[in-house]
């Protein structure tokens, strides 16, 4: 199995900055892209950001420009650099990770964190 965990959450003020990271272990062939999803109360989770192994990264609009996914394949390891928060960007951060578990398979899965909370005081 593949396991996903999260680090680096927490309450900050609007204006300041957090780095969440998120270590992929277990069995492990391949890991294609990994990425970020948050979801507030009340909201349906919704794409943060994602970067893949060759390093292509995608940000959804309301973080472009405040956030940087950055990633080190040697460490199976995804981080994101949150700057200049804001209290809308208040939700659970969850981790994602694309893997093939073992080398001589021919498809990849997807697999999630159990969440991190960022909270962004007013």
């Amino acid at each position: 199995q593949v396991q996903l965990v999260e680090s680096g959450g927490g309450l900050v003020q609007a204006g300041g900055s957090l780095r969440l990271s998120c270590a992929a272990s277990g069995t492990i062939s391949r890991i294609s892209q990994m990425g970020w999803y948050r979801q507030a109360p009340g909201k349906q989770r919704e794409l943060v950001a994602t970067n893949t192994s060759g390093g292509v990264t995608n940000y959804a609009d309301s973080v472009k420009g405040r956030f940087t996914i950055s990633g080190d394949n040697t460490k199976n390891t995804v981080y994101l650099q949150m700057n200049s928060l804001k209290p809308e960007d208040t939700a659970v951060y969850y981790c994602t990770a694309n893997v093939r578990m073992y080398s001589f398979a021919n498809y990849y899965s997807d697999y999630w964190g159990q969440g991190t909370q960022v909270t962004v005081s007013s």
